[in-house]
């Protein structure tokens, strides 16, 4: 259950569906052994997410009777701890003690190579440039919905869950043990928790999660149940997904019926911001900027910036040339803003680009959407797609997703470009791969 469509940033030849009806879901379950399920919940408020977990939940008990098949679920969240945690992994976990009876542990394991973000002594850091800064003295840590102030996983624990969850009470899978690939201890460790108990996996490279996968699946055979809250790379690593080469122009578009492409950079970041700077020096590339202040002022006055940015689009797509449409580099809030309210407003914004974007006239010949929010509400509400196949990343940790017919434009390269990811130059990069002759 992906909160935004990023999570598929290490997978390749998966499905990716959008909704969770009954019949959708029992093809997901007897059409795959993994499939992702996505949620966008962080664009949700809390009460919306316990409401469609809940949702979900009792979804997948039925089908899953009805198939006989029994499953995992797992919390796919921000790499850098943002999220609706603890509230996701309860509602989960009671769905779990329901199933199965019990609801051994709650495994989080934020580790993700391809976005620098690597667990260590139980600090979760984050890479910039050269350097390993811990998360919680990042810009990532001050998100006005889901900041915190703990960069020890422990102590995020137990920030988040108010105390519930003390933090000598939390395990934790080290790296000397995997590294010294002690299935044993770490079996004995995972075999210790009961009653929900929470677990840290460090890692640092892709073998360490590997090697957790091991003793976590032989746990699971010896009976545990556990709830995961995990960051891509533990996806790749439980299912048993190999490596593969990013892609290249010819493996995302077969037949090219035109040059137009269309980039939509909807995250406000400092990171993205670099990235879109550097996006611009492309040479013959256009740009528009979507003045999203203008909600501000106004239901009529955002209408208007909405078909203003729509009329700009087409023309240019129609004349075959790439456009990046790109939201203001500011946060749009007000003093009397609380959690709920600036979601609300980030929602509607994100609300505006698919309007945008849903009634083009021109099919362009690519999309990349820049922003975990922005790519999720695109993806469903502009392209309306129910179902999608991972093609694989285009860069590291950059998925390109191609929709079924149904979809809005189906076929064509889709890629998910996470607000958190990548270097100054990638989103350029990404988008030079696209528009190579």
């Amino acid at each position: 259950m992906d909160d935004d469509p990023t999570g598929t940033q290490t997978v390749h030849d998966v499905n990716v569906y959008t909704d969770h009806k009954k019949e959708t879901m029992k093809q997901a379950f007897l059409n795959n052994k993994l499939f992702f399920l996505l949620t966008n919940s962080r664009a949700l408020t809390p009460s919306q997410s316990k409401a469609l977990h809940e949702d979900i939940i009792n979804v997948i008990e039925e089908i899953s009777k009805e198939t006989g098949k029994d499953y995992l679920y797992i919390s796919r969240g921000d790499s850098t701890l943002r999220g609706h945690f603890p509230l996701e992994t309860e509602i989960l976990s009671e769905g779990l003690k329901r199933h199965y009876g019990k609801a051994d542990g709650v495994i989080l394991a934020p580790y993700f190579k391809e976005g620098g973000r690597f667990t260590i002594g139980d600090i979760h850091y984050v890479r910039y440039g050269n350097e390993l800064i811990p998360c919680a003295e990042t810009e990532f840590a001050k998100d006005k919905s889901f900041g915190y102030s703990s960069s020890d996983l422990k102590e995020y624990i137990e920030e988040k869950t108010k105390g519930k969850i003390q933090k000598q009470d939390v395990l934790s899978i080290s790296l000397e043990d995997l590294r010294n690939e002690k299935i044993d201890v770490i079996i004995s460790q995972l075999m210790k928790a009961e009653d929900g108990r929470h677990i840290i996996v460090n890692a640092a490279c892709d073998s360490d999660m590997r090697i957790f996968a091991l003793a976590l699946y032989q746990a699971i055979t010896r009976g545990k149940a556990f709830v995961f809250r995990t960051a891509a790379s533990f996806v790749k690593a439980v299912g048993g997904i190999s490596d593969q080469p990013l892609l290249n122009k010819k493996d995302m578009i077969k037949e090219e019926r035109n040059r137009s492409g269309l980039i939509i950079v909807g995250s406000h970041t400092e990171k993205t911001t670099r990235q879109l700077k550097e996006l611009l020096k492309i040479e013959g590339i256009e740009k528009e900027e979507f003045r999203c202040s203008k909600i501000l002022e106004g239901e009529e006055a955002f209408k208007e910036e909405i078909l203003r940015c729509r009329e700009v689009l087409d023309e240019k797509l129609r004349e075959g040339k790439t456009i990046v449409l790109y939201t203001e580099r500011i946060l749009i809030s007000l003093k009397e803003d609380d959690e709920d309210s600036a979601l609300r407003r980030s929602v509607a914004i994100s609300d505006g680009l698919c309007q945008i974007v849903g009634n083009l006239k021109i099919t362009p010949a690519f999309i990349i959407a820049k922003g975990g929010i922005t790519s999720s509400d695109i993806a469903t509400k502009a392209l309306r797609i129910q179902k999608a196949r991972v093609l694989g990343q285009i860069q590291l940790g950059v998925p390109v997703w191609q929709a079924e017919e149904g979809s809005r434009y189906p076929n064509i390269p889709y890629v998910i470009f996470p607000g958190n990811v990548g270097d100054d130059d990638t989103l350029k990069k990404a988008a030079e791969t696209l528009l190579q002759k």
